[in-house]
């Protein structure tokens, strides 16, 4: 594996068990007593992307979407302020169908199991997009997707353009 990748997946489980606990210090002595913090992290600013172009799952938990909340409410915790977009294409696109669009997609008649998590997600304030490329090769439209989703012309350009101006990619 990549080892920037495996850096990003330890801080992002790192920042999961912040979220969770509350506070750097308290949540590391929870894992051990042994662990001294030599670089406390705070942050003022954040601006992050999160590149979701294929489906990642810890059980039936999709991991970039359980991170990006934990992320946001880390964040509201911290006073830090903050933008957060997701760019969904390829592999990963079916995650912001409709209800309908999905059933249809995966053979199922249960609905898009994400779609509170995306829902709450936009209603806390992260853009959520979807490929225009991933729509066409798919053969869905706009009305294929969840309320409140954006269209961009592309995924690939857009997260240069999103890392150009301030953004950190991360990909889980």
């Amino acid at each position: 594996m990549d080892r920037r990748l495996y850096s990003i997946r330890s801080c992002l489980f790192l920042l999961a068990a912040v979220a969770l606990v509350g506070s750097p210090i308290s949540a590391l002595a929870q894992v051990s007593d042994a662990i001294r913090i030599d670089v406390p992290v705070a942050l003022k600013k954040a601006k992050v992307v999160f590149n979701m172009d294929h489906a990642a799952f810890s059980g039936d938990m999709p991991i970039g979407l359980a991170h990006m909340s934990m992320m946001v409410e880390r964040f509201k915790q911290g006073g830090t302020e903050w933008q957060l977009a997701t760019v969904f294409h390829g592999d990963a696109g079916y995650m912001l169908l409709n209800d309908e669009a999905y059933n249809s997609l995966r053979k199922t008649k249960a609905g898009n199991p994400y779609r509170a998590m995306i829902e709450n997600l936009i209603k806390q304030g992260v853009q959520v997009e979807e490929c225009a490329v991933t729509m066409k090769n798919n053969r869905w439209s706009n009305d294929n997707l969840l309320p409140g989703v954006k269209v961009n012309s592309g995924a690939n350009f857009r997260i240069v353009q999103l890392v150009q101006d301030g953004y950190v990619m991360l990909q889980p």
